[in-house]
């Protein structure tokens, strides 16, 4: 199974960037092979618009399973679940420490969008 964590940083110690649309990059951890891939979002970090449709496309394109991040608006919420990827809601948490809360199923997982578009 593989995960996705919307971070700014590049590696498990790195922070969870808690909006969706707009963060820098994608860490995808793969719970078979205990490794991860990092994939660049950094188109989006100055859209005017679509930012959150866009960045539920790359997360669909890496093959997640899930998502975890802070926040996540109608339109990127939408595309999300037509493509059957639960999304889960943290906290500014270490991405290590997010792996573990997922497996342990702490995480909130979100039924509806918790932020408007263009948050």
């Amino acid at each position: 199974m593989k995960i996705a964590f919307s971070t700014e940083g590049e590696s498990l110690e790195s922070l969870l960037d808690t909006r969706f649309g707009r963060c820098p990059r994608f860490l995808v951890w793969n719970f078979e092979t205990n490794s991860f891939t990092l994939v660049d979002n950094s188109q989006n970090l100055q859209a005017t618009q679509g930012a959150g449709i866009q960045s539920a496309q790359n997360v669909i394109n890496t093959g997640a399973e899930a998502l975890v991040t802070g926040h996540c608006g109608p339109k990127a919420f939408k595309v999300l679940q037509a493509a059957g990827i639960p999304i889960y809601v943290a906290e500014s948490l270490p991405i290590r420490e997010l792996i573990d809360s997922f497996e342990k199923g702490t995480l909130l997982q979100l039924k509806e969008a918790d932020v408007e578009g263009h948050w």
